[in-house]
Order: C-alpha cells, then structure tokens, then sequence
C-alpha cells in the first residue's frame, strides 16, 4: 500500500471512529443533560452565577466532584477543604485511567492522552472499554463532543430556569444513562458466564456496602474504588484471562 493510500486509509478510520464516538454519545448526552441540570440549581443555590456554573462543569465532568465542590461553597469552606473533597468523590477515576491507558495504542501523542483524559468520566470509561482493540482517539473525540455539551448547557439552563422544568421531564432524561450501561454490560455477559456473574455480584455488593453499618459512613466514592480493587483482583486470580494480540481497528 503506498503512502498516499495509507493517509486515505487512515482519514477514514478516524471519521468512522468519530461518527460512531458521535452516536454512542447521544444517550449519555441526553442522561447528562439531566443531571447537570440538577447540579445547576445546586448552583444556584450556593450562589455561582450562570457563567460560573459553566466553567465549573467545563473544568469538572463529574457529578459527584461538583456538588461536592457546590457544598462546600455553600458552606463557605476552604480551597483545601474542596480540593480534598473532590478528590476523595473522584479517586475512581484513577483506576479507569490506569485501565484506559493501557488500551491506548503506544504510539498516541501526550496530546491525544491528555484530550482522552479531560473527557474520561464513568460512561465514556464504559463504551469505550467495550469496544475490542486499541481506543481509537476520534471515538473518545466524538463521544465528548455529544456528551460534552449537553453537560455545560444543563448545568447553564438549571442554573438560571432550572425550578421551571417539571421534575418528571428531568428525571425521564436521566433514565437514558441507565438504558446506556444496559447496554454495554448486558452483551458481554451474553457471551460470557463469569462476566455475567461478576456483574451480579458487583451488583449486590454495591447494594450491601451502602447499608452495612460502617461502610455505608464511607463516600461514595471511596466505596467504588474499594469495590473495583477487591473484585477485579478476585476475579483476576480466579479466572485469569490468557492475553491476546491487541489491534487498532479503528473504533
């Protein structure tokens, strides 16, 4: 194939990847846009104007890190203080970059990893995980660009009107994130019984920490993580897993 094949090549992998980045992105949009709205009122609340809801949720895509952020600033407290509670509400994170790293082909620039990185929350960690091969960056690109703005623009709209919108038009756009994760775990524990199983018992595990006296004191956060460490390391030493040639296909 010569170069200029290649480049062609190339060019389309990256569009295909985008579009498809692009598609997956609308439901987690759609769950978003929900959710931020919410957080928007919060905002309100602690007295953040609209511009400032924005650049909050444009340098902070988590939920739980901003209005943990949100009540802490309603609460008048410190830089340190926030800084130390929106660590502990995201920690997580660290383990979905340490898991997203290592499907990133070698070759991709720290400008690709750091762009992967800013857009990395909970629900692009899970479509873009499931997918087979190397994480082609123009995935990761199209689904931020979707989800993205849906994110800012909530938190912007709840901010200013958000005691306007009916509770019950909120709460039904926030049923499309649970329909998005439906859909990336329940094929993979199709095809395969001890996922299937892990994610049951991920399940009932989550549920029993957040009553088990003690560890329901614990943030959310934290539990997560805890949970992901001990589960995964479980199921690592009991079904270990014969690794594979790893390609980039373009996703």
């Amino acid at each position: 194939m010569t170069r200029k094949n290649k480049e062609i090549v190339g060019v389309l992998n990256k569009k295909s990847a985008f579009l498809n980045g692009l598609r997956d992105g609308i439901p987690i949009g759609l769950g978003y846009f929900a959710v931020s709205f919410s957080l928007g009122i919060e905002a309100q609340n602690a007295g953040l104007s609209f511009f400032e809801s924005f650049l909050a949720s444009f340098f902070c895509n988590a939920s739980a890190g901003e209005m943990a952020g949100f009540t802490v600033i309603a609460a008048k407290g410190t830089l340190f203080e926030m800084a130390l509670i929106t660590l502990i509400a995201n920690i997580r994170y660290v383990l979905m970059s340490f898991a997203i790293g290592q499907r990133v082909n070698p070759k991709t620039s720290v400008i690709h990893r750091f762009l992967i990185a800013y857009g990395l929350t909970d629900e692009i960690f899970g479509i873009s995980i499931a997918k087979s091969g190397y994480i082609n960056p123009f995935y990761s690109y199209g689904a931020i660009l979707c989800a993205g703005p849906c994110w800012w623009a909530g938190t912007v709209i709840g901010n200013i009107a958000g005691n306007l919108m009916p509770i019950r038009l909120v709460s039904a756009f926030s049923v499309a994130l649970y329909g998005m994760f439906l859909a990336i775990i329940i094929p993979a524990g199709k095809k395969d019984r001890i996922i299937a199983a892990l994610i049951a018992i991920s399940f009932a595990a989550s549920f029993s920490a957040s009553y088990i006296p003690f560890i329901c004191d614990i943030s959310t956060g934290t539990r997560i993580i805890v949970l992901t460490v001990v589960i995964s390391l479980a199921a690592a030493i009991l079904f270990p897993h014969k690794g594979e040639e790893v390609i980039d296909n373009g996703n």
